[in-house]
């Protein structure tokens, strides 16, 4: 196993000081509405920050995945029932954290027929209707491909979607056991073409095995099906059962990548060790406004 590089190491407040922001904060509102974050449940190293600022990214359908990515420090195996009430919980605790962007995700539900699509577009409509003026980024699984699961769900208008790559082609039968490259590229053309009001944006962890040249071939492919946005940041392993890292990556290369991601087009870039799917979700989503629709 690699040891962490000083370089890399990254100040985190204390959980004293953590506890104190929660006292009647993100995590006592989470608590009290019964409802999961990716920030939680994926052990995601920026939740102090996240929390500390009152955001947080909602995780629907549970707790549990039906799938077995190698990286993901999500449980998985017996999934819930689908929570009726959930989407009205999440607008309450929008309320109670005063969001002015939303970002829902989920576990993948390959047991569901819509692959849980009707959830997000429930939550979705409901934050349009109880909450003006409040945007909606979804970040979502592969729903098998099924198109049809994808309209239900952008039929209902969030301003950015968001479904990740993850990594490149070579490892994904390593990585993504149950997913596949090509039909994460056509999910984002497939929402393009259909919605091109929607902003696009997946992401891409780095230090897991990949090279240069297949980082550089996924950029190229991302952006010819059109995509908007793209995140890359450094994989850490979440729990003695995922994959070990393989590489941790310089600041100087991911400074790299974010050129060569903007040379390409890409509206909005986000690249370095602690960036995550929704890190600083509404300032991409606002400097992708801005590009598009300038003053």
């Amino acid at each position: 196993m690699l040891k962490l590089p000083g370089w890399i190491k990254k100040d985190i407040p204390r959980k004293r000081i953590l506890l104190n922001a929660e006292s009647g904060g993100t995590y006592s509102i989470l608590k009290n509405y019964k409802l999961n974050t990716v920030c939680q449940e994926a052990k995601c190293p920026n939740i102090y920050g996240c929390f500390n600022k009152k955001t947080a990214t909602f995780m629907i359908l549970g707790s549990r995945c039906t799938r077995s990515c190698k990286f993901c420090g999500v449980e998985k195996g017996r999934v819930s029932k689908i929570d009726e009430d959930e989407p009205l919980r999440i607008v309450e605790a929008a309320k109670k954290l005063d969001l002015k962007y939303v970002v829902i995700t989920s576990v993948t539900r390959d047991d569901l027929p819509d692959g849980g699509a009707r959830q997000f577009a429930k939550v979705i409509k409901l934050i349009r209707e109880e909450l003006s003026g409040v945007r909606v980024e979804v970040l979502v699984p592969d729903f098998s491909g099924d198109n049809n699961s994808i309209d239900i769900l952008i039929d209902e208008g969030p301003d950015v979607f968001n479904h990740n790559i993850e990594t490149v082609p070579r490892l994904y039968e390593i990585i993504r056991p149950g997913a596949d490259y090509y039909r994460s590229l056509a999910i984002l053309k497939y929402v393009k073409k259909n919605k091109k009001n929607i902003y696009t944006k997946s992401g891409l962890m780095l230090g897991l095995g990949e090279k240069k040249g297949e980082v550089i071939a996924v950029l190229n492919d991302l952006k010819k099906n059109k995509c908007d946005f793209i995140t890359i940041g450094q994989y850490f392993k979440p729990g003695r059962k995922n994959i070990d890292v393989s590489e941790y990556i310089t600041k100087d290369k991911f400074v790299e990548f974010e050129n060569i991601a903007k040379d390409m087009g890409f509206l909005g870039v986000f690249s370095g060790t602690w960036v995550r799917s929704s890190f600083h979700a509404e300032e991409m989503m606002n400097i992708g406004a801005r590009f598009m629709n300038p003053p």
